[in-house]
């Protein structure tokens, strides 16, 4: 195949009478599985305090209740796609479903940890389901290139709208009934999909499939869990032998995986995709657009909450002007694209991330939050852009019947960009925290050991520990650290800003030659 083709075919035999409008119902009920996961995404963070205090879990617990899901995905995503390129996307789809709706309600009465910990694992299995089957579902039922992409901006659209939905229906569920009503939100968002769906949604697989490789299937589990986990724990607990152990042998196991699919004649992942410099590079900006705006958000929504002192709610209300932007660039570009090549949309995209990071490396952060929400709306822009296009040259690079694999590869990067964001810039965020945090001496008598560790170590930290001081020494502490904090975000928005431009120049380098839009 050459390195720069897009793949337009005819609709396929199953679907080539159907009328359109029956096509954009089925992508009506494939937005319901998108939004629940994007609210997933987000709205169990304001669970936590609620979950804490009925359930009294431990410290590691607590972490376990946050990570087992996203360990779990990560780790199944790029096999769950290929296992519906073998028995039927929409099949895999409705399974998912069921089991996704079933264990959801399930784990919203958990009485223990274990139960909540057990619940969210399983989560993750069927929630590896989800997400690639609708938008390989997608590239089959649009196989035409403009209609697919107004699906994927719509797809997208989703995902962004459900992830600014989170956070203010969690607070709200939580708020007005219990934290269990965070995951029983998902029995409803399933019932239409369920109910209509074989009906309205056509299904597809791979023609010649092949065997299910157990082995590979174990080997991809074995390169994303470590892989996931090391970086987690290195974020949360700096630089030491379990978190960097668990990197480098994922990594190893990476290497055995890619050794082992090279070799068989129906690999778990069809390695040839990567030859596709579109497919690679389109993976890279999704990959890469994501860190950016994860890791924007991480230290934002410290800002707005313990800077600034807004609920989080509140919080999650000044997000949305950005958030919509997101759906707002993935719907505009669409039309674009037949006017300027995909590749310096991708690029243009990028430049804007860079753009909005630029804004908080030059800017300052005194005048209270509206600097830093103005550059979110900026960097949201780029990021809905790149985004819409770059899932678009994806699906559109690779072979029809290989679908699920891309959506997969899709996915896995879209998982791991938001990882990295939030890890990397998050360790470096608290790294140089530490390092300028100055409090004002004479502390160490008037506040407990704990409360002044815990002041040391983070941002949160600092503001309770100011909350127990008297009024001069508490506007003290609080600048203090909001100096300390205000340093930090200075260096992650300039290494944001050098990725995201570097990104940007290397899209419109590789992408050049992508042809606009028939």
């Amino acid at each position: 195949m050459p390195i720069f083709t897009i793949q337009a075919t005819s609709r396929p035999d199953n679907i080539a009478s159907r009328p359109p409008h029956r096509d954009w119902l089925a992508l009506g009920l494939l937005m319901f599985p998108v939004l629940l996961v994007a609210v997933d995404n987000t709205a169990l963070t304001f669970a936590l305090p609620a979950i804490a205090r009925s359930l009294e879990p431990s410290g590691v617990q607590l972490l376990w209740i946050v990570d087992a899901y996203p360990l779990v995905l990560a780790g199944l995503l790029v096999s769950m796609g290929s296992l519906g390129d073998r028995i039927g996307r929409r099949r895999l789809l409705v399974i998912g479903s069921i089991g996704f709706a079933a264990l959801s309600a399930a784990t919203a009465f958990a009485t223990t940890p274990e139960w909540l910990i057990a619940g969210r694992a399983a989560l993750g299995f069927f929630g590896a389901m989800l997400m690639p089957s609708t938008l390989s579902l997608i590239r089959n039922i649009f196989p035409e290139p403009n209609r697919r992409r107004l699906a994927v901006a719509i797809w997208a659209a989703g995902f962004s709208g459900g992830a600014a939905l989170g956070p203010i229906l969690g607070g709200w569920l939580v708020e007005h009934f219990w934290w269990g009503a965070v995951f029983l939100v998902a029995v409803p968002l399933m019932i239409p999909l369920l109910v209509l769906g074989p009906a309205l949604i056509p299904e597809s697989k791979d023609p010649a499939p092949g065997k299910v490789d157990i082995a590979s299937i174990l080997l991809s589990l074995l390169v994303m869990v470590p892989v996931v986990y090391g970086i987690k724990a290195l974020a949360t607990e700096g630089p030491d032998a379990a978190g960097l152990g668990a990197v480098a042998f994922g990594l190893a196991m990476g290497v055995v995986f890619v050794q082992r699919q090279l070799r068989l004649e129906h690999p778990l992942l069809d390695m040839s995709l990567f030859r596709n410099r579109v497919f690679s590079m389109a993976i890279c900006a999704n990959i890469l657009a994501l860190f950016s705006f994860n890791g924007f958000i991480l230290f934002l929504a410290q800002h707005l909450q313990l800077l600034e002192g807004m609920a989080p709610s509140a919080a999650g209300v000044a997000m949305l002007p950005a958030l919509a932007a997101t759906v707002v660039a993935g719907l505009v570009v669409v039309p674009l694209v037949r006017k300027v090549r995909p590749g310096f949309v991708v690029a243009a995209g990028l430049a804007f991330s860079a753009a909005g990071y630029s804004m908080v490396t030059f800017g300052n952060h005194d005048g209270g939050p509206s600097l830093l929400l103005a550059a979110l709306l900026v960097l949201a822009l780029g990021v809905g852009t790149a985004e819409t296009i770059s899932n678009d040259l994806i699906l559109g690079s690779a072979p029809p019947a290989k679908s699920g694999a891309a959506a997969a590869i899709s996915e896995t990067g879209y998982e791991v960009g938001s990882l990295l964001g939030t890890a990397v810039l998050g360790s470096i965020l608290t790294a140089s925290y530490q390092q300028n945090l100055r409090l004002p001496a004479g502390l160490d008598g008037m506040l407990p050991g704990p409360v002044l560790h815990n002041a040391g170590e983070t941002l949160a930290g600092a503001v309770e520990a100011a909350n127990l001081l008297p009024a001069p020494l508490a506007a003290a502490s609080h600048g203090a650290a909001a100096a300390a904090f205000d340093s930090g975000v200075h260096i992650t928005a300039a290494i944001g800003l050098v990725l995201m431009a570097t990104a940007a120049v290397l899209a419109a380098v590789v992408l050049r030659k992508v042809p606009k839009a028939a």
